[in-house]
């Protein structure tokens, strides 16, 4: 990657990499000049936080940074941005841990979305890689940067056939089969919840399916909600509520990043991700409130509100991984503000069937740094979905308990057995913190990653 470089050179500019609790001991042992810079810079010795140490000739001779107690990539991600341009290094003999944090945090801080900028920002600043595994590293980073693209991209530049290309591109290199069942297809095919949802658009709506591993590997299958732009349909959102809702696809992004680190690992399963592709639209075409759906599974679907299309296209796709009685069975979604009113923007909701299974993720959630919170599948507010003319409502009929009722429709394509765990994220920084830039962003894609890794027995 750019901002890595593989050697030391004469120039190179040593960081030190201090804790909290140890700034003061490391303080008294510098040179009165460094102690009288350090403290006219008004320094603070907070997590992430860092400042330029001159030289006696008035140049740049190292940097500081004050890291944390656990160390997060956080606490390096100002790094490449603050930094002059120049080549950097890490102390020699740094814990694995603390190491991975400072690449990972290093390449999350040099992110920057610039596609449809006419003048790139290059920023000739590099750090020496420190002693990690590489070629981890680089596959997170891949992965994540992918999700972040595809959902920065205006929702005008991805439509479901530009999703549907850039799997295509993803799964390439590592010689993934890729299937796309596309417009009246879904219909004979027999997705109707998938076509249903959108219908109504310009761009056809299709169903990726992304297929990689050998046969008699433990099968793994994503579900990613790929809802490329959500008008609300005939439910239609007011303009603030609608602002966002490029990033509606947040799901299917994080699933294809994750497939990614999953491929680019070599993990000995039987990956397969599907992601229902659509643009929730308005036009005489439009799916209607109160509709009643047919769905791959066979139930019926009365259609409580049009703004709530992403569990109708999950429901088909759920369906369909069902019929390879997949090992471990996740989805992915920007599912309902109602998660993002329990837990706020920053932390997705992570429901599961399986206590085994879920604890894996909360486990892959703490040593990732990339934060999970299960709340339960409370099995009494089933009876908010049931309908008087349908198999189940999709919306039910109170408005408290939002995230879980959906959970609970989503559980209703899953068979019993299955191992499933169903991510509500938000999909999006809401400020800019360093690292994690406002706008796009992989959540839950690390913990997924280290989380499945430990279920599977892989790491």
């Amino acid at each position: 990657m750019l901002f890595f470089a593989a050697r030391a050179t004469r120039q190179t500019i040593p960081i030190h990499v201090v804790s909290k609790d140890g700034f003061d001991e490391w303080f008294r042992f510098e040179e009165s000049a460094t102690q009288n810079w350090i403290r006219s810079q008004a320094f603070k010795p907070e997590p992430g936080a860092s400042v330029l140490l001159p030289g006696p000739d008035g140049a740049v001779k190292g940097a500081l940074v004050c890291v944390g107690e656990p160390v997060t990539p956080w606490d390096f991600a100002g790094l490449p941005t603050r930094l002059p341009e120049g080549r950097y290094s890490l102390p020699d003999g740094m814990a694995p841990d603390r190491a991975h944090a400072a690449a990972l945090g290093w390449g999350l801080g040099a992110y920057a979305f610039d596609r449809f900028k006419s003048t790139k920002a290059v920023r000739q600043t590099t750090l020496v890689w420190p002693d990690v595994d590489r070629a981890e590293i680089t596959r997170l980073l891949e992965g994540i940067f992918l999700a972040r693209d595809l959902i920065n991209t205006p929702a005008g530049d991805l439509g479901p056939a530009d999703l549907a290309a850039a799997a295509r591109k993803m799964a390439r290199p590592f010689d993934a089969k890729v299937t796309v069942t596309k417009g009246a297809q879904l219909l004979e095919k027999g997705y109707p919840a998938v076509h249903a949802v959108g219908r109504a658009s310009s761009r056809a709506p299709c169903l990726i399916d992304v297929r990689w591993g050998r046969p008699r590997d433990p099968k793994l299958t994503l579900v990613g909600k790929g809802v490329v732009f959500d008008s609300g349909g005939l439910d239609l959102k007011p303009s603030s509520g609608m602002i966002l809702m490029k990033k509606d696809m947040g799901g299917a992004a994080i699933v294809l990043g994750l497939a990614h680190a999953i491929m680019a690992s070599k993990w000995r399963v039987r990956l397969r991700v599907l992601v229902p592709a659509v643009e929730n639209a308005v036009s005489g075409d439009s799916f209607r409130p109160l509709d009643v759906l047919p769905t791959r599974k066979g139930l019926t679907v009365e259609v409580g509100n049009t703004d709530a299309e992403g569990r109708l296209i999950l429901c088909d796709a759920l369906a369909e991984a069902e019929r390879e009685s997949p090992d471990v069975l996740i989805d992915v979604a920007t599912l309902t503000g109602a998660a993002r009113v329990a837990l706020g923007t920053e932390v997705p909701v992570l429901f599961s069937n399986d206590d085994t299974l879920a604890q894996s993720l909360l486990d892959g959630s703490t040593q990732a740094g990339d934060p999970l919170w299960r709340l339960p599948l409370h099995q009494p507010y089933r009876r908010h979905l049931e309908s008087k003319v349908a198999d189940i409502s999709s919306t039910g009929s109170t408005r408290f308990g939002g995230a879980i009722t959906a959970a609970l429709f989503l559980e209703s394509f899953v068979e019993p057995d299955t191992k499933w765990g169903h991510i509500d994220v938000m999909a999006w920084n809401t400020d800019h913190r360093p690292g994690r830039p406002y706008g796009g962003e992989a959540m839950g894609l690390r913990a997924l990653y280290r989380g499945l890794a430990s279920h599977f027995q892989l790491a």
